[in-house]
């Protein structure tokens, strides 16, 4: 049975792959389909284009928060508990969402974790002495193995994860999406093309990342881009900064003449400008967590190869 649910300003809502419409509403009306609750803004706007008119999409998470670090208000915990269908990512990213997700489950809410649904790739190369089990969230799913979240980053993998998403829609909720699902694979087919092509500009011997922490591996292996540090060694930007690593992570900067540090939501405030002081390095702010202001996936990871094009194409 489709249950109904008040929704006030949980979060921007309706989200998409092309032009957003984002809103709150009063607070005093029922909707009148079924509602997707999902947890981080950049998979909404894909499960937004991918429902359409048949379903609501509501965001739980705030544009641009860090999902590692992200507890949620009473409303947001209500709004999970009322949803028709829950889609999440997985793996720990959403540590502090993990007991209301698991009670919405117990009391029937289906839910989709992306993660279930895809290739994953294994993080913590970067981690010093292998802490990278250490620095995981506790709870259920958390960086499993150290298996990377951060799937968001690659559209190819988004691509898998929503193709497994149009089926379970369907069943769940009572809809049609498979139209939607069949224009949404060929449109992300036609963004990682554009990526690829907007990336072909930077060098061979240019083609070197340093990140806040290790959300960049999915697009670095899609992309021949080669992460050669982190300022926070861990899958999780909640890990604390290592003295070991920074050492090691200035010498690596400077001896294999990396120029950009990119830095992004979550890496503890100063830490990137004092290793670019230090190195000669600048740092470039890129919004791994952030959808733009047409809410839409493919300005989002369009705009991330672009910045990284940018700042690493041209000597």
């Amino acid at each position: 049975m489709i249950k109904r649910v008040v929704v006030g300003c949980v979060a921007a809502a309706v989200i998409g792959l092309g032009l957003a419409a984002a809103g709150c509403g009063s607070g005093d009306d029922e909707t009148s389909g079924p509602v997707i609750v999902v947890t981080t803004p950049v998979l909404g706007a894909l499960v937004s284009d991918l429902a359409g008119d048949a379903a609501e999409v509501v965001v739980v998470m705030p544009n641009g928060v860090d999902p590692h670090d992200f507890q949620p208000s009473a409303k947001e915990i209500e709004a999970l508990g009322d949803a028709d269908l829950i889609v999440e990512n997985g793996l720990g990213l959403e540590s502090g969402l993990v007991d209301a997700i698991g009670n919405a489950r117990d009391d029937g809410t289906p839910v989709f974790t992306a993660t279930d649904h895809v290739a994953l790739r294994e993080g913590g190369a970067h981690a010093d002495d292998g802490q990278e089990g250490e620095e995981s969230h506790e709870g259920e799913g958390a960086h499993a193995d150290g298996d990377d979240p951060h799937i968001w980053m690659d559209p190819i993998t988004m691509r898998a994860a929503m193709a497994a998403l149009a089926p379970v829609a369907e069943r769940e909720l009572g809809v049609e999406v498979s139209e939607r699902a069949e224009a949404l694979d060929a449109r992300l087919e036609a963004v990682d093309a554009e990526v690829r092509d907007t990336l072909a500009v930077i060098p061979a011997d240019r083609r070197r990342v340093v990140s806040g922490h290790e959300s960049m591996g999915y697009f670095a292996e899609r992309y021949d881009l080669e992460i050669v540090g982190v300022l926070v060694p861990s899958l999780s930007s909640q890990a604390q900064v290592s003295a070991a690593n920074l050492a090691e992570l200035r010498e690596r900067i400077e001896t294999e003449g990396v120029e950009v540090i990119f830095d992004e939501a979550g890496t503890p405030s100063g830490v990137a400008d004092a290793i670019a002081r230090e190195t000669g390095a600048r740092v470039v702010e890129l919004g791994t967590h952030t959808l733009p202001d047409d809410g839409s996936y493919a300005t989002f990871i369009t705009g991330i190869a672009d910045a990284i094009a940018q700042a690493q194409g041209a000597r």
